[in-house]
């Protein structure tokens, strides 16, 4: 399995028409929107900066020690170069200067002397840096002089690039072919869809964004959807975009449409039987091969198999974790989504290597995982790592990060005499797992590992509003997900009487009795919420009624089901779904079953099962529904007074 868990290709075609070749254009770009002036076709504003956060890549450089090196791969679009490094330098105390050396396959490229001075902007250049793959990494050392006499300088307190960014030069080169449509870097998507889209359209766009956001990961590409009217055109792209029409059709194509300037749009379109082949294209390894403006795709199969019971970080697609520092701490990701399903009884067999430390210091090796230490030992002379640890079942979650640390103790010399620890974790460290079913933890915290491996989307047939709805979703549970999610979009109804793990879209509200989500409302204000283990719901009114729109993570049989829905506010669906995707870290932060939006404020989340005491209740106690309805109530009647206290517009 590869870093980005391409789709399985069991049988796969590709038929390279011949057609006439769109012009060549090229384009220069700057980091804000620029539009082409009249009579300057196909170019726009002067070359981007972009910090290494929009480029995927930690924008912050700590540099240990007196002497250290960090390396940086950061991507490059066709057409431009990596012209310098730009940061804020922060030096440690007590230093009285230095110099930055930067570096490439044992070429130096730039040396740079540093004075002392605090946030003091740097451009470091990278002039005949040589670029491979659409990429280019770079070495960034450093070499500090402490300030004379009694020594103070600190070796814990790094030398720091912070906000770092490359400041590109040239002109983007506009893709003349389907091969070259996504660019190394891409900011945002829009797709562009019927304004009534048939399944099949809605199917094709739900894809395309997944596809997208899953090929950019921490890049946060953002992706649109917008419709387009019958004979209407998609316009081109502005710098760093794309975009992509979708269009069900007799001809199926994957082929870029012809522009006056700017990028030109992709057009995929295909019979309801086609139109998911030739979308995949976009997420599948067979997009190479597109070596024309036009293509017509095979079948491609985008369903991948979970992982085996026991998997390394590598094939998991996860590198060697290195990290150097006087107290070295590497983080390894056990992430439920990169092995497919949700999992317990977790095992980690740990294989990695530490500096030997001298004999004036002593030191121990600790993990820990949620802030809780797991394990530790003695760190020795041999420097190796061999270990099995078991992350407890109360510490797993979505992702759990694993910190393997070297704390140290002793006299570490004078004036940098100590140098910094490598503490490096093999990709051959292995992940031992069983399937966990229910999920444990359940709630938001199993999706979307819950969902996988094929996940059925339910909107109402040509709905334009359930398509954007669709996308949201999706696009935000995709950005939790290491691997690609791979989905189905059906009608609402299918998907509810289907037996496959499903989000099930119903904005103006939920009426069918078959598959219920945990909590509901009603016009009158009542609050209905299902009883654990059956029964007769408990309710709670309220006084005034205020219906809210909610997403909720419930359990339905043996399948996972994501509910989005609202009691006749689709307005206030779209403002909870608007609020979850401004800010990448919010669908991290989802926790609980559910999260309820009241107009006026900002939504809030609940976990019905924690609400209830964990034994039944006895003879004469409460009833363990009830704390749940109270624990509504208690969170919508605070919503209303916060209201009512501090009513604002809401962006």
């Amino acid at each position: 399995m590869g870093a980005s868990l391409a789709c399985v290709l069991k049988k796969a075609t590709v038929v390279v028409a011949t057609v006439a070749a769109v012009a060549v254009l090229t384009v220069n770009f700057g980091s804000s929107q620029v539009k082409a002036a009249p009579g300057d076709a196909g170019q726009v504003a002067d070359a981007p900066t972009l910090s290494l956060a929009s480029l995927g890549v930690d924008k912050d450089i700590p540099l240990y020690g007196l002497q250290a090196s960090q390396t940086i791969t950061v991507p490059v679009p066709k057409g431009l170069t990596p012209g310098a490094l730009s940061a804020d330098v922060e030096l440690p105390p007590y230093v009285r200067g230095g110099t930055l050396f930067v570096t490439q396959e044992g070429r130096t490229l730039s040396r740079i002397e540093l004075l002392v001075a605090e946030n003091t902007p740097l451009s470091i250049p990278l002039t005949g840096a040589r670029v491979v793959d659409n990429s280019v990494t770079f070495t960034v050392r450093s070499r500090l002089l402490p300030e004379e006499g009694d020594c103070l300088y600190d070796p814990t307190v790094p030398l720091a690039l912070t906000d770092a960014a490359i400041d590109y030069t040239g002109k983007e080169a506009a893709p003349t072919l389907v091969a070259d449509f996504l660019p190394p870097v891409l900011q945002k998507m829009t797709i562009f869809t019927p304004q009534q889209p048939s399944v099949a359209e809605s199917d094709a766009a739900v894809r395309a964004a997944t596809a997208v956001v899953s090929r950019y990961g921490t890049q946060n590409t953002e992706v649109d959807i917008a419709p387009l009217a019958d004979g209407e055109t998609a316009p081109p792209s502005d710098p760093l975009e794309r975009n992509v029409v979708i269009r069900e059709g007799a001809d199926a194509a994957v082929s870029l449409q012809d522009g006056a300037r700017g990028v030109p749009a992709l057009r995929i379109a295909g019979s309801a039987d086609e139109l998911g082949d030739q979308v995949r294209l976009l997420g599948s390894d067979l997009s190479k091969l597109a070596l024309s403006s036009k293509v017509v795709t095979g079948h491609i199969d985008s369903t991948s198999d979970p992982s085996p019971d026991r998997v390394t970080l590598r094939e998991l697609g996860q590198s060697e974790v290195k990290s150097t520092a006087f107290k070295p701490q590497a983080v390894v990701d056990v992430d439920q989504t990169r092995v497919g399903r949700p999992v317990r009884d977790v095992r980690v067999h740990l294989l990695g290597s530490y500096t030997p430390l001298p004999s004036t210091v002593g030191g121990a090796l600790v993990v820990s995982a949620g802030g809780e230490t797991i394990d530790q030992w003695a760190a020795d002379s041999s420097g190796r790592i061999d270990r099995t640890v078991s992350i407890p079942q109360s510490e797993l979650q979505r992702d759990t990060k694993l910190s393997v640390a070297v704390d140290i103790a002793g006299n570490i010399g004078r004036c940098g005499e100590f140098q910094p620890v490598t503490l490096t974790i093999d990709d051959t460290t292995a992940i031992e797992s069983s399937s966990a079913d229910p999920p444990d933890p359940a709630g938001f915290q199993s999706l979307p590992q819950a969902l996988m491996p094929t996940v059925q989307v339910g909107v109402e047939p040509e709905s334009f509003d359930d398509t954007a709805r669709a996308v949201s979703i999706m696009k935000g549970l995709q950005r939790l997900s290491a691997s690609r999610i791979d989905t189905e979009v059906v009608p609402l109804a299918d998907a509810i009487d289907s037996e496959s793990p499903a989000v099930l879209i119903s904005a103006d509200g939920w009426d069918n009795d078959k598959v219920v989500p945990p909590v509901r409302s009603s016009t009158d204000g009542t609050v209905q919420v299902q009883r654990i283990g059956g029964g007769s719901p408990a309710t709670l009114s309220l006084d005034p009624a205020k219906p809210f729109a909610s997403l909720q993570a419930g359990r339905i049989g043996s399948r996972s089901v994501l509910f989005a829905t609202s009691e006749n506010a689709p307005d206030q669906l779209d403002s909870l779904l608007d609020w979850l995707g401004g800010d990448v870290r919010r669908w991290a932060a989802l926790n609980g079953t559910a999260a309820i939006s009241l107009p006026g404020s900002d939504p809030v989340t609940i976990d019905a099962q924690a609400a209830a005491p964990p034994q039944p209740a006895h003879e004469g106690g409460v009833n363990p529904v009830w704390w749940i309805a109270a624990c509504v109530g208690v969170v919508i009647g605070a919503s209303l007074a916060a209201l009512a206290v501090h009513r604002r517009r809401r962006t």
